[in-house]
């Protein structure tokens, strides 16, 4: 049985509310599906360790991961001879 889902009015900036919208479209999610995932991993502490483990994975390994972002963007910096500007 599904639980009884309650409603509730929030006020925000046009930009804020935007950028919410496109952030639940890029995940492929309804706005308040969005939102409501935004409060549970808030309040349960899912983002704060997410967080925690991202740091960790940075902190072990960023000098690599700074060095393949430099290889992966290097044929990008120098335009090719003949390209358009």
């Amino acid at each position: 049985m599904a639980s009884a889902k309650k409603q509730t009015q929030v006020r925000l900036e046009e930009a804020v509310l935007e950028a919410g919208r496109a952030a639940a479209r890029a995940r492929r999610l309804d706005f308040n599906k969005y939102v409501e995932r935004l409060i549970i991993e808030d309040t349960t502490g899912a983002r704060a360790a997410g967080m925690t483990a991202a740091q960790k994975l940075i902190d072990a390994h960023g000098s690599f991961l700074d060095d393949l972002e430099q290889q992966l963007d290097a044929p990008y910096a120098d335009p090719q001879p003949g390209a358009a500007a």
